[in-house]
């Protein structure tokens, strides 16, 4: 907390002086500056961040250590030391602005290369160590087997577990479509309500409410689906005389279900809110009633952005883990009964991870080969929403 005060108030610092530094020698001389004054700010304290920086790595090399006292006061005077000299070295002549244009374009080009080289290194692991479990356990086996009951095996390539990974799908698919059908519908249903009928007091404030749900840590999802969902669930159902797990998919659906609302609910507000007006009123003019208008001519023209927005909402269900873990079972049961006991892929990898792991059995193998087929879902779920977008954009195109 000290080390990032000082480093704010080092910037901050290298920002004043320079700017002041470089308004007075203005004031003074009248010539015309190569940036305005608050560029050459910038870039002093763009300067002064990077040499802090450079700073901390020389710590790190080095070993020394920034909480004891003689190691704050040396970073405190390498601090000085640069604010001191740096705003002598900025030139009134020197284009600053340019040159923070020229750098801020090199770094977007970095992180994206850098995100490009990320992927490209996770995508290559999980090809690789699936291919590793592939060669002990055949595909087939894997995507078709109906029993989940992976064993510690040591040394690598003996297995002695079952690795049939459909009840592992089937249970992410069941809860992700209770989740779906519960989240995709109120989703849909909040967001014409908000766009077409909400006065704008109401939608002022009832937008956020909604949005505040996207920001709640699904920790405290999944704590809700076993304290307060799980038990309610498990009593409806004594009084119905059904018989309800208390992990049951149909719980960690429907707060799964309360979890991608607001993306859902906030996308498709955007998506319908984006269009223009003209379109409900011409269709109110040719004697259309509200809700004719917005089934037949809003709905479709905002078709990409809403089916863009369920397909989001259903690669964060399936990729979801905490609330899974939580409210879920462990026990892999292949069924289509949402009343009854499932897991998901996200589940067993985090299982199958969890503590001391040789990295040369089958069992820790099979979470990278989980991991892979999840990552070519949520792929292939996004190459039919691009595809979906581009092909209703160009139909419904105003």
């Amino acid at each position: 907390m000290i080390l990032f005060f000082l480093i704010t108030i080092f910037i901050y610092s290298a920002y004043k002086v320079s700017f002041h530094r470089i308004e007075k020698y203005q004031q003074k001389s009248g010539e015309r500056l190569a940036a305005l004054p608050k560029f050459y700010g910038y870039f002093a304290g763009a300067m002064m961040a990077g040499v802090l920086m450079g700073v901390l790595c020389l710590y790190q090399w080095m070993a020394l250590s920034l909480e004891s006292f003689f190691g704050i006061l040396l970073f405190i005077g390498f601090g000085v030391i640069t604010l001191f000299l740096l705003p002598k070295t900025i030139k009134p002549s020197f284009k600053a602005r340019h040159t923070l244009e020229k750098a801020g374009y090199f770094l977007f080009i970095v992180a994206a290369l850098l995100s490009i080289v990320i992927t490209t290194v996770v995508v290559l692991l999980l090809i690789s160590e699936s291919f590793r479990f592939f060669t002990i356990v055949p595909l087939q086996d894997f995507l078709f087997g109906t029993v989940w009951s992976p064993e510690i095996s040591h040394g690598y390539g003996k297995s002695q577990g079952q690795y049939g990974a459909l009840p592992l799908f089937a249970g992410t698919f069941l809860i992700t479509g209770i989740a779906l059908c519960i989240g995709g519908f109120l989703g849909l249903m909040v967001a014409i309500y908000t766009s077409q009928f909400a006065n704008p007091l109401t939608r002022t404030f009832l937008k956020p409410a909604l949005e505040i749900l996207a920001g709640i840590p699904t920790i405290v999802y999944g704590f809700f689906a076993l304290t307060v969902v799980a038990p309610f669930l498990h009593s409806l159902g004594e009084w119905f005389h059904l018989s309800i797990s208390s992990e049951s998919a149909l719980g960690a659906g429907l707060v799964m279900g309360l979890m991608i609302l607001p993306i859902i609910s906030s996308l498709s507000d955007d998506a319908l809110a984006s269009l223009p007006g003209e379109l409900k009123q011409n269709a109110l003019a040719m004697g259309a009633t509200p809700s004719e208008a917005i089934r037949t001519i809003l709905l479709p023209a905002a078709f990409p952005g809403i089916i863009g927005s369920f397909l989001l909402a259903v690669s964060r269900a399936i990729g979801e883990t905490m609330l899974v873990l939580m409210a879920a079972s462990l026990q892999p049961n292949l069924t289509g009964n949402p009343l009854n006991a499932v897991t998901t892929v996200t589940v067993q990898i985090v299982s199958l991870l969890t503590g001391d792991q040789e990295f040369d059995s089958p069992k820790t193998l099979s979470a990278f080969a989980l991991a892979l087929v999840l990552f070519l879902m949520t792929l292939a779920l996004n190459i039919i929403a691009l595809f979906l977008v581009n092909r209703h954009a160009k139909r419904y195109e105003l």
